[in-house]
């Protein structure tokens, strides 16, 4: 039980690599609160999770809205008494736009879901962390925030944005017994795409040769095992960085 007794926020946990790290962290002793936007999937995750034995508890948030990153927090610490581990999943894809053919309001919703969530739930649990020098922060990447074709200009800016965050966090309260780390997954067996409005035919176009190397898709529990190791005490010696699982895509 590598997390027994431990509180776990993880964002987006209704479905995908969210729904693979409740259910991971639960089973090694963790409560955990399982945030999504959708509270049907949230409710049915939590059900899962108990009828395995485990502790866990829904709290539906939309993490592009400052009150409800606030709410999920304080609901968490009334329920649990503090927060150990924040895992920021939650995200959405773009259409693989280029620059040209981006429209102002998808780049606004993109960095509100896939970045300022991130600082704002940071944010949150800061001081519960820094009151008790103790506190893992964990947050979902991508190969789209290490490269330059892996998706369209607005979610690899977004990305890109988080694993800097990730970098400043982590060394900033590394005295503090604060970590913050990113993973950056490769291509994951998901419903993210379901976020997608349509496809840049152009941005596509750039970006399929790229995709053709890609050595096969991951399962959400890969990822969820990277999260695990993230949030024991195993990687107490690793702080500030990004771990990449992606079968070795970004190592051509």
């Amino acid at each position: 039980m590598k997390l027994q007794d431990k509180v776990a926020v993880v964002t987006g946990a209704g479905s995908g690599m969210g729904k693979a790290i409740a259910i991971l962290y639960a089973q090694q002793g963790a409560k955990v609160v399982v945030s999504d936007i959708n509270g049907e999937s949230a409710n049915a995750l939590v059900e899962e999770i108990k009828l395995g034995g485990g502790e866990a508890m829904t709290v539906v948030a939309n993490v592009a809205k400052e009150e409800d990153i606030q709410n999920l927090i304080d609901i968490t610490v009334s329920a649990y008494g503090t927060v150990d581990v924040l895992v920021n999943n939650a995200g959405i894809m773009d259409n693989f736009e280029p620059a040209g053919e981006i429209e102002d309001d998808k780049w606004e919703r993109i960095f509100a879901i896939n970045t300022t969530s991130v600082m704002r739930s940071t944010r949150k649990v800061l001081p519960i962390f820094l009151a008790k020098e103790q506190g893992v922060i964990i947050n979902i990447a991508s190969a789209g925030g290490l490269y330059g074709a892996r998706a369209g200009g607005a979610y690899t800016a977004s990305k890109h944005a988080v694993v800097g965050f990730t970098k400043n966090t982590g060394f900033m309260y590394a005295k503090n017994g604060i970590r913050c780390n990113a993973i950056a997954p490769g291509a994951v067996e998901t419903n993210i795409s379901s976020s997608m409005t349509g496809v840049s035919e152009f941005g596509m176009g750039r970006i399929q040769p790229g995709l053709a190397i890609n050595p096969g898709l991951g399962k959400p529990e890969d990822i969820a095992k990277v999260a695990l190791f993230l949030a024991s005490d195993d990687s107490s010696f690793v702080n500030g960085t990004v771990i990449t699982a992606d079968a070795g895509w970004t190592a051509y």
